[in-house]
């Protein structure tokens, strides 16, 4: 068996035939529809088929490392159900700037058509319901891209604005 020409051909397969053919190399069907993935499974078999396996000497190094590392050595037989999502309640702490406006003010800019409003907090900004950490994180949330927060919402070092 020439695993070149045989590598070869699997790129020319659609999906379909690479499962046929995952399923007579591997003896088990795969859930798999990725083209790419298919190609490299198989074309690793068809090598190690041909070549040889893993020495006994690296399969025993392995299976000794993996005795240390929490990972799966099998796939699960169901699907993992994610993890019901967390909240996490922290206290920000923000040092105190002069650019910044007293707690209860509000910030306010034209971006796009649109006026961005901001609530200063004590320990944060709120903008749209949502508390950030910092105007750049405001910044970041309207626009999508980084911002110094304080060139967005034009404010200077001894707390005024831009004229």
């Amino acid at each position: 068996m020439n695993v070149g020409k045989e590598i070869a051909v699997l790129k020319g397969m659609t999906v379909t035939e690479l499962r046929s053919r995952y399923a007579m190399v591997f003896g088990e069907e795969t859930r798999s529809r990725h083209k790419e993935f298919l190609c490299k499974r198989i074309a690793w078999r068809l090598q190690s088929q041909a070549e040889g396996d893993l020495s006994e000497r690296a399969r025993a190094r392995a299976a000794e490392l993996a005795v240390d590392a929490d990972i799966r050595m099998t796939a699960p037989k169901t699907p993992v159900k994610a993890a019901p999502e967390r909240t996490h309640v922290a206290e920000l702490h923000i040092s105190p700037d002069k650019r910044v406006p007293m707690p209860g003010a509000v910030i306010t800019r034209e971006y796009k058509g649109q006026t961005v409003v901001v609530t200063v907090l004590p320990n944060g900004f709120e903008y749209e319901g949502e508390v950030y950490r910092s105007l750049s994180a405001v910044a970041k949330a309207v626009t999508g891209t980084h911002w110094n927060g304080y060139h967005f919402f034009n404010l200077v070092k001894d707390g005024g604005v831009h004229a």
